[in-house]
């Protein structure tokens, strides 16, 4: 099986959670990674190549993109992690538009800003992986969460855009949707719930592992083993497909 062995890949949202385990995961199995997050401490702590950039802009994204290619070379695998939650988000009628403005920004035109620069060099070259971590909010939305909630839902369409597009040239285009997944970001919003109704966040917790038949909620490896499928040679067959990694659950 030749899986990611040798090859390059970009893997954003990687000083943390989902896509920390993913980036080790990758390297584990042979990939030559680029680690991509804002804060360079946490990247540093990977041991592996990194590159702090704030890709909620485009210069952000294309620095990325050239560290990449610069120092590892061209860009094969790109799994777009990195994103902002949804613990700060109001009902419709309260939302701030900042909120709307940032989450689009970080969560929907970053992955488009990378996704257009690697995908001319995947398509000359005859191959290439892209993987995007939306959410079960991708396809139903959650309370209070309007920003969230499309940002993920147009991350959907994005990667069956790429798929479309670049699907001639064995170039394959996928999504995972993660259930609750106990990460940093997943713990703003069990403390901000756990404030809003009185409970500990232990009791949160709880209440969403309960949502799932196994009665708990999806560890970040999870998510990462099925991102590592899509990124390897082996998962040529499949493209333009949304995953969920819910234990079962829509949630």
């Amino acid at each position: 099986m030749a899986g990611v062995e040798g090859r390059v890949a970009l893997v954003t949202g990687a000083g943390r959670g989902i896509g920390k385990v993913a980036a080790e995961l990758l390297a584990a199995r042979g990939a030559r990674v680029m680690a991509v997050a804002r804060s360079a401490s946490e990247l540093a702590a990977l041991g592996l190549d990194y590159a702090a950039a704030d890709l909620g802009t485009l210069e952000g994204c294309e620095q990325a993109v050239a560290a990449t290619e610069q120092r590892l070379g061209p860009v094969d695998i790109l799994i777009c992690n990195h994103g902002i939650g949804s613990a700060h988000e109001r009902v419709i009628w309260e939302q701030d538009p900042e909120v709307w403005e940032t989450t689009m920004r970080i969560n929907l035109d970053g992955p488009f800003h990378l996704s257009r620069l690697v995908t001319a060099g995947m398509v000359k070259r005859g191959y290439g992986r892209l993987v995007y971590t939306s959410s079960t909010a991708g396809q139903v939305a959650e309370f209070a969460g309007s920003a969230y909630n499309c940002s993920k839902h147009g991350l959907l369409g994005l990667m069956r855009s790429v798929a479309q597009d670049a699907g001639p040239h064995n170039v394959t285009s996928n999504a995972v949707l993660p259930g609750w997944v106990r990460t940093e970001m997943a713990e703003r919003s069990a403390r901000a719930e756990a404030e809003q109704r009185g409970l500990t966040v232990e009791e949160i917790w709880a209440e969403r592992g309960k949502i799932y038949p196994p009665g708990r909620v999806v560890t970040p490896l999870e998510v990462a083993e099925v991102i590592a499928f899509l990124a390897s040679e082996e998962a040529s067959g499949v493209s333009g497909e949304a995953i969920t990694v819910a234990l079962g659950s829509i949630w």
